[in-house]
C-alpha cells in the first residue's frame, strides 16, 4: 500500500490530508505527523491578548478529527528528513514514505534584530498560542499601568496582515478600557507604504489607511526596520527609538530546523523550492505546501519584505499539492496552480471595523483589486471562525 505523510497539522497539512483521503479513500495509508496536537485557528490569535478569545475557542484536537477520516496521526517533532532514503526521522522514531508533503508552517526569526521577541524581552508576540497567551498576561500588566504601545512588524516579515489587525484591536480594547487618550500608539512596519502587504499594494488601500489611522489616532512609521529591541524600547532603522510599556512585533520567517537539518531540501532560509506542482525541485516524491514554500518577493523593497502564506493561499497550495501527489500515485497528468495566479481572499479585523479584500491573484498586475470596508467585515470573520472550526472539526473539505 502506498505510504504518503503529510507533516504539519495546520492549514495546509489538515486540508491536504482530507484531500488526499478523499480521492484515494483506503488506497493509501495517509500519516499526518505534527508536534502540535491540535489545529489552531490561527487568524484568531489577534483577539488573544485582550483577552476576546481563550485557546480552547479557537483550537481542536487532530487526533480524533483524522481518525474519523481513517487518517493516522503521530504526535512527533521532525528532526531530520532524508530524502534519498524515504525516512523522515522524528524524535518518536523513523516514518517511512512513498510520497511526502512538507506542511510544517515556520519558525520565527527573531535573531533579525538583537533583543526583538518574547524569549529575549524585546516584544510580545501572536504567532502562536503559547505567545498570544503571554501577550494577553502582559496586557494584563499592563492595564495596571499603562503607556506607549508599539505594534509592527520587523524588516523581513510577511504576515503584515495580522500587524494590522493587532494595533486595530488594541485600539479597541483601549477605548473599552477607557484609556485610549492616555496612551500613544504607534505602527511600524517594514512595508513601503501602507498598505503594501508585500504584495506591491492595492488600488485604494494606502489612502484608505493613512485615513484610518488619522481617524485613531494611531501613527504610523512605513519603511523602516527594527534594528534593536530591549525591554521598554525599540530602535527603528533610522536611528529613531520608540519607548513602550507595550510591543508586539510580528518578525521574519524562516523554514523550521527539521529543514536547515536535512541538507539539500530547503534554500538559504529554510523555505521548500517547489515547481508549480508543488514538488520538489530536485526530488520527484517530495511536496510542499503553505509558509514552507519558497517563495520570493516578486520586487525588492528598500527594507526587505515577505511575501504573505496567508491560511488561504495555505489551504490552497495544500489541496493542490495533494491532488498532484494523487495524480503521481495513479500515473496521471499533475496539475500546475502558480502561487502567483492563487486569488487571495481576506478578511481583516479592524476592531468593530474592518475590510474585506479580493484580489484577481497574488501579484500585479490585475484585472480587478476589491476592498470592502465596513463593521459587517467584523462580523463576517466572526462568523468564519464558527464555521471554519465547524468544517475542520467534522473533517470537510471545501471544493471551489
Amino acid at each position: 500500500m502506498t505510504s504518503i505523510v503529510v507533516i504539519g497539522g495546520s492549514f495546509a497539512g489538515i486540508n491536504a490530508a482530507f484531500e488526499l483521503e478523499l480521492e484515494l479513500g483506503h488506497a493509501a495509508e495517509i500519516i499526518v505527523v505534527s508536534r502540535d496536537p491540535r489545529f489552531v485557528f490561527l487568524p484568531s490569535l489577534i483577539w488573544v491578548p485582550p483577552g476576546w478569545r481563550k485557546p480552547g475557542q479557537i483550537s481542536l484536537e487532530l487526533e480524533p478529527i483524522l481518525y474519523r477520516r481513517g487518517i493516522k496521526f503521530r504526535q512527533a517533532t521532525v528532526e531530520r528528513i532524508d530524502p534519498a532514503a524515504n525516512v523522515v526521522h522524528t524524535d518518536k522514531g523513523e516514518v517511512p514514505y512513498d510520497y511526502l508533503l512538507i506542511a510544517t508552517g515556520a519558525k520565527y526569526d527573531w535573531a533579525s534584530a538583537p533583543g526583538l521577541g518574547p524569549e529575549a524581552g524585546g516584544s510580545h508576540s501572536v504567532c502562536n498560542i503559547h505567545h498570544a497567551m503571554e501577550s494577553a498576561e502582559a496586557w494584563l500588566r499592563f492595564l495596571e499601568d499603562p503607556g506607549p504601545v508599539v505594534i509592527g512588524s520587523a524588516a523581513g516579515a510577511s504576515c503584515f496582515g495580522a500587524a494590522y489587525e493587532v494595533v486595530f484591536n488594541i485600539d479597541r480594547a483601549l477605548r473599552q478600557a477607557k484609556i485610549r487618550k492616555r496612551v500613544p500608539l504607534a505602527f511600524v512596519t517594514a512595508e513601503p507604504f501602507l498598505g503594501h502587504f508585500g504584495l506591491g499594494g492595492m488600488l485604494g488601500g494606502e489612502p484608505m489607511l493613512k485615513a484610518y489611522f488619522r481617524l485613531l489616532g494611531i501613527k504610523p512609521f512605513a519603511n523602516v526596520g527594527i534594528s534593536a529591541a530591549e525591554p521598554g524600547a525599540l530602535t527603528l532603522s533610522t536611528g529613531q527609538v520608540l519607548r513602550h510599556k507595550y510591543a508586539v512585533i510580528i518578525p521574519p520567517f524562516t523554514g523550521v530546523q527539521a529543514i536547515f537539518d536535512s541538507p539539500g531540501l530547503g534554500d538559504e532560509r529554510g523555505f521548500i523550492p517547489v515547481d508549480d506542482t508543488y514538488r520538489h525541485r530536485d526530488f520527484a516524491n517530495v511536496y510542499a505546501a503553505g509558509v514552507a514554500v519558497q517563495i520570493k518577493p516578486q520586487t525588492a523593497t528598500s527594507i526587505p519584505t515577505g511575501v504573505p502564506k496567508t491560511g488561504w493561499m495555505a489551504e490552497v497550495m495544500g489541496k493542490a499539492a495533494a491532488h498532484n501527489i494523487v495524480a503521481a500515485v495513479k500515473g496521471e497528468e499533475p496539475r500546475a496552480v502558480p502561487f502567483a495566479d492563487i486569488k487571495p481572499l481576506c478578511i481583516m479585523d479592524a476592531g468593530s471595523q474592518g475590510m474585506i479584500i479580493v484580489l484577481e491573484r497574488v501579484f500585479r498586475p490585475r484585472r480587478y483589486e476589491i476592498m470592502i470596508p465596513g463593521p459587517w467585515s467584523h462580523w463576517a470573520k466572526l462568523v468564519f471562525e464558527k464555521y471554519y472550526l465547524m468544517r475542520i472539526k467534522h473533517g470537510l473539505v471545501y471544493l471551489p
